[in-house]
């Protein structure tokens, strides 16, 4: 297990292309938009099924959810300039309903659940008594 797993949605910015690597492995890039108020680009990956599946269902401006390794990665820009650009190495995504088309889920992985419950708390239901120093694990 990796702690750089991360999960990402936002509207596709640039669509999937399709590409094969040297041992006829498919793979795709695509850019998602993070933040609909400022553009925050993040760079996606994918190989093997996985690419294919994106490729087929994932269009321009769809709204997608995104799971997978958080990873660095150095490019040369047009004036020769190195950059550092954060991108993720994809395990799973999903076409979310607001999206062009129907929603469609696809991993390389086991998926724990199709229903999630988000449980969102107010500020003032917490208080520095409800968790003692002796309780905290580090």
């Amino acid at each position: 297990m990796t702690l750089a797993r991360a999960t990402i949605s936002g509207t596709v910015y640039r669509a999937p292309e399709k590409r094969f690597t040297s041992n006829n492995v498919p793979i795709t890039g695509f850019t998602i938009n993070i933040n609909p108020d400022d553009e925050t680009l993040i760079r996606v990956i994918a190989k093997g099924n996985l690419a294919d599946a994106m490729v087929n269902t994932i269009n321009k401006g769809d709204n997608i959810v995104v799971e997978g390794r958080l990873q660095n990665n150095t490019v040369k820009t047009e004036d020769g300039s190195e950059k550092r650009i954060v991108e993720i190495d994809a395990s799973s995504f999903e076409k979310l309903s607001g999206s062009s088309t129907s929603t469609t889920k696809s991993s390389t992985s086991a998926d724990f659940g199709e229903t999630e419950q988000i449980v969102k708390f107010g500020a003032d239901e917490f208080t520095e008594s409800l968790i003692g120093e002796d309780e905290i694990p580090f």
